[in-house]
């Protein structure tokens, strides 16, 4: 009898062990590299977004957001420069997002956003983030933080998500930034299981879940991820903030490219 309860009490303390191993948050940090970015495909990708209120159930809002991924060479450093446009129902709601990180580890170097005539553009760095005074207009030509850690792009989740190391069980704590607002901070994100989806072109694809919530000036909200196990495809997202709804679904390879027309 003792020698079965010594047995089960071994058993029990093993598996204790397991789960906090499972449980266990990974740290992603520039210098370890943890992010693959190998796997981050060059190439213009496409995203239907729309927002739903319960309240208004025959309306729906919609947006496309294109973001076109290059890898380059510039003074012999590997880098992505990642080019948005975000397109609505009206020239108001126009906005061009522009990013330059590092190829080997994703790190910061510039970011600009513009709303019609307004243009925010900082020159990013490991130890701080400054205003970038060689662009003309820039709003934040005088903006300046210093940061403790060096962090990542929060306007590039997506492509993040897509370079993580997913599993199950898995959660990812990062310390993301938004250009020109609150400090840095570190957000967790879980891997809460995966999920067979049918895509947009009618083909399955086996997606790990990737999922957050938490309360931003006193709103709840949650968000969820599909990303493709075979490819790291960012395939898919659903939000719920402030009794809204939002969806993110990622458009096949045939849709019309828009940036070429746009840029004609």
């Amino acid at each position: 009898m003792k020698m079965f309860k010594y047995s089960s009490f071994i058993i029990l303390l093993c598996c204790v062990i397991s789960i906090s191993a499972n449980a266990q948050v990974d740290t992603i940090r520039l210098k370890d590299k943890r992010i693959n970015t190998s796997v981050l495909k060059p190439g213009l990708n496409q995203y239907l977004v729309y927002f739903q209120d319960p309240k208004k159930k025959t309306t729906l809002r919609f947006s496309l957001w294109l973001r076109d991924i290059q890898l380059q060479d510039r003074n012999g450093q590997k880098i992505f420069t990642i080019a948005q446009h975000w397109f609505g129902s009206d020239s108001t709601s126009y906005r061009y997002i522009y990013s330059i990180n590092k190829a080997s580890d994703f790190a910061p170097i510039y970011h600009s956003e513009t709303i019609g005539t307004k243009t925010k553009a900082y020159n990013w760095g490991t130890d701080k983030i400054t205003g970038a005074d060689s662009v003309a207009q820039n709003m934040q030509k005088d903006f300046s933080l210093n940061f403790k850690l060096p962090n990542f792009n929060w306007n590039l989740d997506i492509e993040t998500f897509e370079m993580l190391p997913l599993a199950e069980g898995k959660t990812f704590a990062i310390n993301f930034y938004d250009a020109g607002l609150d400090p840095p901070a570190y957000v967790n994100y879980k891997v809460i299981g995966s999920e067979v989806i049918q895509t947009i072109s009618n083909e399955k694809a086996d997606c790990w879940k990737l999922a957050t919530e938490g309360d931003y000036k006193g709103t709840h909200y949650s968000e969820t991820y599909w990303i493709s196990k075979k490819n790291h495809e960012f395939l898919k997202e659903e939000d719920s903030f402030n009794g809204m709804y939002r969806y993110k679904i990622k458009m096949p390879a045939n849709a019309p490219d828009l940036i070429a027309r746009f840029t004609k």
